[in-house]
């Protein structure tokens, strides 16, 4: 969510598109991986999970230090080089790079593998194929999920103009450099 808000606010409804993609990816490969019984490793083996633990609290450490970066190198004048209300250009990668984030993201986080494997097995009967029914369990959620970011999405990116003044731009990397921390540290602290 605060990926999502954070791109939303700064950059718009579209390249925010590609963030909720990677991330709703990244859930669907741990449905799957779940349907596959690769899930079930990662809740079975505390050195798995460990891996997974560590790499998805670096990522979002990183992520947060990132944004903490950009509260300092933030200029406390205005853009004046694109219209308050316009797009500002996008490098080539940069649909690319959000898609990334929000797979890795996703990826990172192991308790997203422990509840994909808790969670759709009491759903699918005994007689039906486990992967298959997993698959479609998945997609309707994706496809929920998906549709809730995006609106999310479409909401904060008409308030953009707001968001993008340097004084709250600041304030809200600040704050989402601050949560992605904290889950950082919460990913890393956090017991099974």
């Amino acid at each position: 969510m605060a990926l999502i808000f954070r791109r939303a606010a700064l950059q718009g409804f579209w390249p925010t598109v590609a963030t909720v993609v990677g991330l709703e990816l990244g859930i669907y490969v741990w449905a799957l991986a779940a349907g596959a019984g690769l899930a079930a490793l990662v809740a079975a083996s505390d050195t798995a999970y460990l891996v997974i633990q560590v790499a998805g609290a670096g990522f979002l450490f990183y992520l947060g230090v990132r944004s903490w970066v950009s509260v300092f190198r933030a200029s406390p004048e205005p853009d004046t080089t694109h219209p308050p209300d316009s797009d500002p250009p996008h490098p080539r990668g940069a649909w690319r790079a959000a898609f990334t984030e929000g797979f890795v993201v996703q990826l990172a986080n192991p308790k997203a593998a422990v509840f994909m494997f808790a969670f759709y097995p009491q759903f699918i009967a005994p007689s039906q194929p486990f992967l298959q029914t997993t698959a479609i369990l998945a997609l309707v959620q994706v496809l929920v999920e998906t549709t809730l970011y995006l609106g999310l999405a479409a909401g904060v990116a008409r308030a953009r103009t707001w968001f993008r003044r340097p004084a709250i731009r600041r304030r809200l990397e600040a704050v989402t450099g601050t949560v992605l921390i904290a889950l950082a540290g919460r990913v890393l602290l956090s017991a099974r």
